[in-house]
């Protein structure tokens, strides 16, 4: 018997809501101009699963697909790119609308700023993300990944120049290791969408560079007729994809917001337990975080995003590992005339939370809350293709993940590391 994920309504009290102003459209619209400046840019494919919403009960079921962001299959790059826009305009007392590509990889700009080291933490898409931008941009990266982190992933940020390590530690103290070695290196930064006291700036603006894709996607419902998405289910690590894609549709729709649901990795539930808990603070969670959501495998929040969720989400979901694993074969096959979409681990559960939650007895109640029907017009992120080609094959072709069982699979070896930068 499969364990139920858990969930819980938003209890929780407001506070001022000072970081919704963040994700303004005035700052999206920056982010985005700058991502249209890159000779790589194109706006990534919004499927129309419009057969699955038949089948589930739903009016619309939309999927953004970022497994075509740049070639790097995955969302993450818009936040480094444009923090590391933002920091260099910052730097050289210049307008980020005047810090395009064509300037950043300019000989003025090697005049004007140089060179910095750019560290991060990441489970593979955020320092790949860094990475890239770092190589084009002529800037140096150093990235460290958790313990656990697989060799695909590890070598997709070396390959960008990038000087990469996996450690014997989860992503949170992976954060902390970057940000004490930023400070020890001249002209060292910390590129990081989390914030914590005394570290909101560089954080606000990765949002603010993730909002390109929500702005993308209003775009293209409207284009399908669709004004306004009843329903966005996003989900969350750090939580800063979340509250962003909360915060720039609260924007977009201040009289009349869609209902945002946030999910989340059991083993990494933080902004779940925060729900719970229901007293506006936000709560950690500690230990290994081993999911097979790698991207979501996170148990401090982001400060920032923290604040907006709490005033703005309706409902907190924490989600086994099966979710996700169904969510990914669903979007493989789909529905027949429905395009499929190849979905990671960490960008397929809200397929698996949405389908389960209106098929699934059980979760009645949560459906009646969120007022799920015919009519409502439904927006999901797929935030990454198949970054693990190998789990991905188990998962959607062998069948791996279907309940909580986890050992009655044949993994292989899995390639841990330690220093992995001499491999």
């Amino acid at each position: 018997m499969e364990p139920k994920f858990k969930w819980v309504t938003n209890r929780m009290p407001k506070s001022e809501d000072k970081n919704l102003q963040v994700m303004s459209l005035e700052n999206v619209a920056k982010a985005r101009a700058f991502h249209q400046s890159f000779p790589q840019y194109s706006v990534t494919p919004l499927a129309d699963l419009a057969g699955m919403a038949s089948r589930l009960g739903l009016g619309g079921l939309y999927v953004k697909d970022e497994s075509y962001r740049f070639g790097l299959n995955a969302f993450k790059v818009l936040g480094g790119s444009f923090a590391m826009a933002r920091y260099i305009a910052e730097e050289t007392g210049r307008d980020v609308a005047d810090c395009d590509f064509d300037y950043l990889t300019s000989d003025q700009l090697e005049h004007d700023f140089g060179h910095a080291t750019f560290f991060t933490a990441t489970d593979g898409n955020h320092g790949r993300g860094v990475a890239w931008a770092a190589h084009r941009l002529h800037q140096n990266a150093v990235v460290h990944m958790p313990k656990g982190s697989t060799k695909t992933r590890f070598d997709n940020i070396a390959k960008e120049g990038a000087k990469v390590t996996i450690e014997e530690l989860n992503y949170d103290d992976c954060v902390r290791l970057a940000a004490k070695e930023a400070e020890q290196t001249e002209h060292g930064v910390i590129v990081q969408d989390t914030a914590w006291e005394g570290y909101t700036k560089i954080p606000s603006w990765i949002m603010q560079g993730y909002g390109t894709m929500a702005a993308e996607a209003a775009d293209q419902l409207r284009q399908l007729e669709v004004n306004r998405p009843t329903h966005v289910f996003v989900q969350a690590g750090v939580g800063s994809l979340a509250s962003s894609m909360v915060g720039f549709f609260t924007n977009l729709f201040p009289s009349d917001p869609p209902k945002f649901v946030i999910m989340e990795a059991g083993a990494a539930d933080c902004l779940y337990q925060g729900a719970v808990a229901a007293d506006g603070s936000p709560r950690i969670v500690g230990g290994d975080l081993q999911t097979i959501m790698a991207g979501l495998a996170c148990g401090e929040p982001n400060t920032i995003g923290w604040d907006i969720l709490r005033n703005h989400a309706d409902a907190f979901v924490s989600c086994p590992d099966w979710v996700s694993s169904k969510g990914m074969r669903m979007l493989a096959v789909p529905v027949k005339g429905d395009p499929a979409v190849t979905s990671g681990e960490s960008g397929a559960v809200g397929m698996g939370v949405v389908s389960t939650l209106m098929t699934d007895p059980a979760y009645a109640e949560l459906r009646e809350a969120l007022e799920l029907g015919p009519d409502s017009q439904v927006l999901l992120f797929s935030t990454e293709g198949d970054t693990d080609p190998v789990r991905y094959r188990q998962i959607v072709w062998d069948g791996a993940w279907q309940s909580g069982n986890v050992a009655e699979w044949a993994l292989g070896p899995t390639w841990t590391g330690g220093d992995a930068s001499r491999l």
